[in-house]
């Protein structure tokens, strides 16, 4: 893993020694989330794959992949900030070829996560390198 987003978002939850501190983490995350307008919250913005509400939004200006996504779960709202930090900003042509997969399982979420909120992130992850290649 050679990100430094990838690695930095590593290094953050690894200052915690339990999860209950990683899931506490997690949610103050998604609290500070940018705001998405409600007009943005539409079934054409909606993420299909998740068992929570998650709606994502992205542009691209000048070959720079931007998203605001918003959630109707805590936690979930945690797993939309660890994907801003990580594409929020990107070259277009960077997205494809982030290794998010292994940044999951090194932060142990994999593990600790259900498996209905797995499969919904990596739904996020799928959104996000589709936005990437549909607006780019």
């Amino acid at each position: 893993m050679q990100d430094d987003g990838l690695n930095e978002l590593v290094e953050d939850f690894a200052l915690f020694d339990d999860w209950e501190d990683r899931y506490r983490y997690l949610i103050d995350l998604g609290r500070n989330l940018p705001v998405m307008e409600d007009a943005l919250k539409t079934e054409q913005t909606l993420v299909r794959g998740c068992t929570s509400r998650v709606w994502m939004y992205a542009t691209i200006e000048d070959g720079v992949f931007h998203f605001v996504a918003d959630s109707d779960a805590h936690i979930v709202r945690g797993l939309i900030a660890l994907l801003m930090r990580v594409y929020e900003g990107r070259a277009v042509s960077e997205i494809a070829s982030i290794d998010i997969d292994a940044a999951f399982k090194e932060i142990g979420l994999d593990q600790h996560l259900s498996p209905n909120r797995r499969s919904g992130f990596f739904a996020m992850v799928e959104r996000v390198r589709a936005l990437s290649v549909i607006e780019g």
